[in-house]
């Protein structure tokens, strides 16, 4: 449904509710979603001045709430208040070494968290379409790849139990009590705004500008799928869009993926050739409790969405490298100041 300028009138002044806002995947949907013209509010537990969120000025247009997922009268609160329509569950503590070392709060915030989430919507009639973001890593450690939708939910380690668990009681709410949610499984998310330092491509792209020799955790063999931030966030507002108006689509999951399968050596010396850089990386082969290979089928988003992804890895890379030139420039430049 277009509007007459082109837009999708869809999500104009449609009320929207983005858990995780701060995060890689919330600043660049909110981004979208305002865009798009819908009326959004984001749910912020901690304040983080360099998220892009904040950066590129979004925060400004939205209404924050601060708080935490497992707050569910909060989240009843804001759900009621804000007659919010669409929900995105994004919250979650993303980092598998935080998950190896902190457990409990892993569990809490990504099992606990979610059904939170869900039971508040569950309570609030207004609430049409739920999209919960759970993860490739849901799928655990697979005998066949790619993974699909069919496949069981397996996770071992902590983030990965983290999600399967967060991913099945997200199937238990549609199945049981017919709330409209649906699932994302998505591979390794990048793009400029990810300031994790310890993954791949934002640490390698920071080492190679600051002249540093690029670290690895792991022994570099690590398969996974790569999947640029900007497709990611126009994924989950097709699929919300279309699960707003498709009972039929309620407790699916599907895979978003660009379906290329690249390992974490083959990434670094990717970025490097892009970066015309001579530096090679330090091997630290210091990675433990994370699976080795992983990738994605997309058929099902494709067949039943029709979706399809919009950038290249190599594309992809190209606004990321761009992304951080200018934030580490800033950066630098703030420093240099404060020395003067």
């Amino acid at each position: 449904m277009e509007s007459v300028d082109g837009m999708n009138a869809f999500w104009r002044d449609r009320p929207v509710l983005v858990t995780g806002g701060t995060g890689l995947l919330g600043s660049w949907l909110i981004k979208q979603l305002l865009e798009a013209r819908a009326s959004v509010v984001c749910l912020v537990r901690d304040w983080v001045p360099q998220s892009e969120l904040v950066r590129g000025g979004s925060i400004e247009q939205v209404t924050v709430v601060r708080g935490d997922i497992i707050d569910r009268n909060l989240l009843e609160r804001t759900l009621g208040e804000y007659e919010v329509e669409i929900v995105f569950h994004l919250a979650a503590q993303t980092i598998v070494g935080i998950a190896n070392r902190n457990p409990v709060s892993t569990f809490s915030a990504n099992i606990e968290g979610t059904w939170n989430v869900l039971e508040a919507c569950r309570r609030s009639p207004r609430v049409n379409s739920i999209v919960v973001a759970s993860s490739d890593k849901a799928y655990g450690d697979q005998e066949h790849l790619p993974y699909d939708e069919s496949m069981p939910l397996q996770g071992r380690h902590p983030y990965d139990v983290s999600k399967s668990c967060a991913d099945l009681i997200s199937q238990s709410y549609a199945e049981t009590y017919g709330l409209p949610v649906a699932i994302t499984r998505c591979g390794n998310f990048y793009g400029g705004g990810d300031l994790n330092w310890n993954r791949v491509v934002p640490g390698t792209i920071r080492s190679v500008i600051r002249e540093e020799r690029p670290l690895v955790r792991s022994d570099g063999k690590f398969v996974r799928d790569y999947f640029y931030i900007e497709d990611g966030a126009a994924a989950y507002m097709l699929l919300a869009e279309q699960l707003a108006s498709n009972p039929a689509l309620r407790g699916q999951a599907f895979n978003f993926s660009n379906e290329s399968q690249i390992s974490v050596l083959d990434i670094v010396d990717l970025i490097l050739q892009k970066m015309n850089s001579t530096l090679r990386p330090e091997v630290l082969n210091q990675a433990s409790n994370e699976i080795r290979h992983q990738f994605l089928s997309a058929e099902r988003a494709r067949t039943v969405l029709n979706w399809k992804p919009r950038f290249t890895l190599e594309s992809g890379l190209d606004r990321t490298l761009a992304w951080y030139r200018e934030f580490l420039g800033e950066q630098a430049a703030v420093t240099a100041a404060g020395r003067g």
